[in-house]
């Protein structure tokens, strides 16, 4: 890739294993030129801290560490780091997840591939309408990470539309959210529902909101709206909530996803390549 990948967006959350976690898997599959942006809003306690000394002392990643002495909140947080970015392209990664090897090449990757494009979404096993194997299921993490960002790479970069981006790992294109302003902290509680609403009114100024198929990022759980999110984004977004419920029963990504099944078989178990050379 030619050009410096985006810099990497990371929430601290209260989750210290969680955490812990992230960092792996964020040193094992990005590259080591990569900026990373470790932002605590007044969220990590001691034993957080830490780990995130440690981690700093030790990561081949370009990373910074910042924290505030009292918390913005979720939303107003996010807003302030994206704002500090201007308009240079970013990859947002929720505080739970554990990218796979290749993760952020590729979210940039599907970026460069069409300039409409503002909010590109890896795939999850539980990422709501990005989610594999099962659509809108909370699928068990995948035991083999490396092998799955194998078979990823395998498929064919289509980018299909999404019906929003989802708050596991996306990356957003800077101009874009410029235009579309920032993350309404004022009207959403919750990165997943302020997130929905900066994906509507991006598609509504004419770019879109994709699933970059090439890519995987694992999660323990699903992100969710905070109390009073749903109700917020029916009132400004009528048909959203009828949308997001055709697309998880229409599934128009079936097939994609059983191409990345068809895929996986096709990299082959480990063990299997291992017996080869013995």
């Amino acid at each position: 890739m030619g050009h410096a990948l985006p810099i990497v967006l990371l929430p601290v959350g209260v989750d210290d294993d969680a955490l812990d976690a992230c960092l792996a898997a964020l040193d094992a599959g990005t590259p080591a030129a990569a900026r990373v942006w470790l932002a605590d809003d007044a969220q990590a306690g001691p034993r957080a801290l830490a780990i995130i000394e440690r981690w700093l002392q030790c990561t081949p990643l370009r990373a910074d560490y910042t924290r505030r002495q009292r918390a913005l909140g979720e939303v107003a947080h996010l807003d302030q780091m994206l704002q500090a970015c201007g308009d240079s392209d970013v990859i947002v990664l929720a505080p739970d997840a554990m990218p796979t090897p290749g993760w952020a090449v590729q979210l940039q990757a599907c970026l460069a591939r069409d300039p409409s494009i503002a909010t590109a979404t890896a795939w999850c096993n539980a990422g709501e309408t990005a989610a594999w194997p099962r659509v809108g299921e909370i699928n068990p993490i995948p035991d083999d990470p490396a092998r799955l960002a194998q078979a990823c790479v395998m498929m064919p970069p289509l980018h299909p539309e999404l019906p929003a981006a989802v708050d596991h790992a996306f990356a957003l294109r800077g101009s874009a959210r410029q235009r579309a302003g920032g993350l309404d902290a004022a009207s959403y509680g919750s990165s997943y529902a302020a997130l929905i609403d900066l994906s509507l009114r991006l598609s509504g100024l004419g770019w879109r909101n994709v699933l970059c198929e090439t890519a995987f990022v694992a999660r323990g759980g699903e992100g969710g709206p905070a109390e009073g999110d749903m109700e917020a984004l029916a009132a400004r977004w009528p048909e959203w909530h009828a949308r997001l419920a055709h697309f998880l029963m229409d599934d128009p990504l079936h097939a994609r996803r059983g191409q990345l099944a068809a895929c996986l078989l096709q990299v082959g178990a480990p063990q299997q390549q291992a017996e080869l050379f013995n």
